[in-house]
Order: structure tokens, then sequence, then C-alpha cells
């Protein structure tokens, strides 16, 4: 009996798996040392520290679980308002709902693709003419690209609304001279399994007041009172990051430099071999700004691509084992939030309808690269390829 011999398939490029190279992680011999051990939490954002010069850390769970003790900490309550970005993860808005809280949808601003300050300002006079002030601001870096905080700042300033700067997707970029993470009066990091740096699942709380971290690392042990036994004055929550994942993120914070370079260079690549094909554009990086890179993403205008739609290269990419994802979907469009106030320009529904994030990884090889590339290059040549059936 005759069985055919299966095709080998390529193998698969993930979009941003982590990276564990040249990294030391912790022995066995360590991991069994409990004084060791006990102090890898306190040890890893002391490091992490020293790269957001003037700030206190907190490390923690995840970056979901420092946006929730952020916003605790801002006061934060049911029924206050919170201004929140709409091009973003779900998890820059979840936390506002579990106080019962509003989230008020701000659109993007086309070059950054971040917070739109115009609108933010009409959202605050417009709130404030309800006789409802804001109770805090909500810009996000996405994709590692800075968000235009000079202005958001500036805003948060003039009508005392504190910032919440979601820099999950943004360790290692740099605004102003300043490292994204230091920038509002509390910052959030994640180190989730995709970002630049992983603890396999973890997050950090940042502040220039030391005075917020330490609530913060409070409220994340449960609110134990100081007592010999077991007492408790406030609610808390199982928030501290675990000492193992502490270790592992030492380990690869020190590579985050490499990290960040491989991801940059990633982009690089990308740009240099992609930007002559028509419809196609990038992310673009502001003069006071330098992005890691997180992830690179493009956007495809059909109308001046030839009809090369985002969905096209999507499938044509998944067909040789190579992942790719849309933009994220505005948290205004979300059925979840659709009850929910927003100041919207189209801005986000534009990038989320045209908006592909590609391959980033930091170990992607130059082979790897130039398949990705050749791959999407080729639904560009689909489009210019004379038909193969002549017609009469």
């Amino acid at each position: 009996m005759f069985f055919p011999v299966p095709m080998s398939q390529p193998q698969r490029i993930y979009l941003s798996p982590p990276d564990y190279r040249q990294q030391p992680l912790p022995a066995s011999e360590q991991l069994s040392d409990i004084a060791w051990l006990e102090g890898r939490a306190a040890a890893f954002e002391s490091a992490l520290a020293v790269r957001l010069p003037g700030t206190h850390v907190a490390a923690l769970s995840s970056g979901t679980a420092a946006i929730h003790l952020a916003l605790i900490l801002a006061g934060v309550g049911e029924g206050d308002t919170v201004l929140c970005q709409s091009m973003t993860f779900s998890a820059s808005a979840n936390p506002i709902l579990y106080l019962k809280a509003v989230p008020v949808f701000i659109d993007s601003e086309p070059s950054s693709w971040n917070m739109d300050p115009e609108l933010l300002e009409k959202a605050i006079k417009t709130e404030l003419n309800k006789g409802r002030k804001p109770k805090a601001i909500i810009p996000v870096h996405i994709y590692g690209m800075p968000a235009n905080m000079t202005a958001i700042t500036s805003l948060a300033s003039t009508y005392e609304i504190p910032v919440i700067e979601d820099a999950a997707e943004a360790l290692g970029a740099v605004y102003n001279h300043k490292p994204c993470g230091s920038l509002g009066d509390i910052g959030v990091l994640s180190f989730n399994s995709n970002k630049i740096i992983t603890t396999s699942g973890g997050g950090a709380l940042t502040s220039c007041n030391e005075a917020i971290v330490r609530k913060a690392r409070f409220l994340a042990s449960q609110a134990r009172d100081m007592a010999p036994y077991y007492q408790h004055s406030e609610v808390g929550y199982n928030y501290r990051m675990g000492n193992v994942n502490a270790a592992i993120g030492e380990g690869q914070l020190a590579m985050m430099a490499i990290r960040v370079q491989a991801r940059r260079s990633n982009y690089q690549t990308y740009y240099q071999a992609l930007a002559d094909l028509p419809g196609i554009s990038f992310q673009h990086e502001a003069d006071t700004s330098v992005s890691n890179r997180w992830l690179t993403a493009i956007l495809i205008d059909p109308q001046k691509s030839g009809g090369v739609t985002t969905d096209q290269v999507r499938k044509a990419l998944k067909t040789q084992q190579i992942e790719s994802r849309p933009l994220w979907k505005p948290m205004h469009m979300q059925p979840v939030f659709s009850t929910c106030p927003a100041y919207v320009n189209g801005v986000a529904g534009g990038l989320f309808s045209q908006g592909l994030c590609l391959p980033s990884g930091s170990a992607l090889s130059e082979a790897d690269l130039q398949r990705i590339i050749a791959a999407i290059r080729s639904s560009w040549e689909m489009v210019r390829r004379p038909s193969a059936v002549s017609h009469h």
C-alpha cells in the first residue's frame, strides 16, 4: 500500500516570542536558597529603578494589576470618569470597570497613533461642563512608540488630573531624553511573555513619589497591617510578583539594551525592504522620541496599493507559517465598551482597518526576515502579474 510522504512545513515564525538567549537563568542551588530567593523581587525593583532614574518601583503580577492599583491610588471609585486612550489593548481599560468607574475613550493623533491631545482637552472641558472632573488620564505608548507626553502632561497639570502612563509596551523607549515609564504621576510596565523583556508573567508600578509605591506594595500584599498576627484594615490584593519570576527578570533586564537594538534593527530592515511598495506606510518616530519598536506595524491603503489589503497580506503570511496580527481594535469599537463615552476623529478606526503587526522578536534571523519580506512582497506581485487566462 502506498502512503504519500507529507510535505514538510516551514518552521513557524511567531509575532513576538520570548528571548532567553545569552541570559543567566537562576541555578537550582539558588532557587533552593531561601534567603537569596526571598530578596529577588526587591532586587528586581532596584534594577528597574536604575533604568528609570528618579522612580521607585513595585514589582507586580501583571501590568493589568499595576493599572488597577494605579487607579485605586489615584482615588478612582464608582461613578468616576477616567480618560483612556482608545487605541490600545483592553488591559488598559478593563481595570476602570473593576472599580465601577466610567471609561471615556480618546481617539488617536495620526503621527504617533497615540492619544490625541486636542481631543483630550475637548473631553476634559466637556466632562467639566457636565460637573464631572475626570479622576485620571491613561495615555498608552502603543507598540513602543511614545505618546505626545509634553502636550498630555501639560493638560493634566492645567486641569490637575493625574496621569497614569501605560508604558506596558514601551520599556526601553525614550521621550525627550527620559525613559518611558517615568513620565507620568504613575507608570505601568508589563513583562508578559511577548514583551521586550519577560518574567514569564509580571508587571510593575512606578512613580517618583515613594509613598505611592510603598502603598502599592502594601495593597499588592493583601494589605496586611504591621502586626504579629494577620490583621487587615483595608481591602488588599494578591498582586506581588513572585521571587522566581523576579529572578528571571533580573537576567532579562541585563539584556534589555540588546533586545531593544534588535527590534529597532528589525524595523529598519522592514522599512528599507518594503517602503517602496505603493500604499504602504509605517508608524512615525518623532524627533522627540526613540521607540523600542516592540512591534513593527505597517499600514496598507488599498486605494494606493493597487487593491492589496491588510487581510490579503495577513493570509499570505499565514500560508507561509508566519504569524502576523491586526492592530489593536480601538476600545470605543469593542462590544464591552459600546455604551461608554468616546471622543473620536476616525484615526484609530482607520489604523485598525489598514494596520498589521509584523513578526518582531529579538531573535529573528536574517533568513527569517527575508522570508517574511518575500511573503509580503508576493501580494503586490500578484496584483502586478498579468492574468494567465486570456479572454476572447
